[in-house]
């Protein structure tokens, strides 16, 4: 199914963490947070202002991102559980090399 987000919406795919610590203990499920970390799947359009005119989305798909904890709204298309969230919601855009010291 293809899924389009509308206006200034995003489709994310959270990035799970790791499932054990740099110690190397495990980390079971019941402890583990839910990842504020995501990649775009798809983006809007973008927003509009009252005159009409478009606001250009400053993301793009496969962006790494950083997002609140209880951002978005959890759906589930083709059997992925996918977050879609408002751009106001995303926090910032992770670079390659800071997306590589985060893991």
């Amino acid at each position: 199914m293809q899924f389009t987000p509308l206006h200034d919406r995003v489709l994310v795919r959270r990035i799970e963490s790791e499932e054990t610590t740099k110690g190397g203990l495990i980390i079971p499920d019941s402890a583990k947070e839910k990842p504020s970390e995501g990649e775009i799947v798809a983006v809007g359009e973008g927003a509009r202002k009252d005159s009409g005119e478009l606001i250009a989305m400053s993301v793009k798909a496969g962006d790494r991102i950083l997002f609140g904890k209880w951002s978005g709204t959890e759906v589930k298309i083709d059997g992925e559980d996918l977050l879609i969230m408002k751009e106001s919601d995303i926090l910032g855009i992770l670079s390659a090399s800071a997306a590589a010291a985060a893991a």
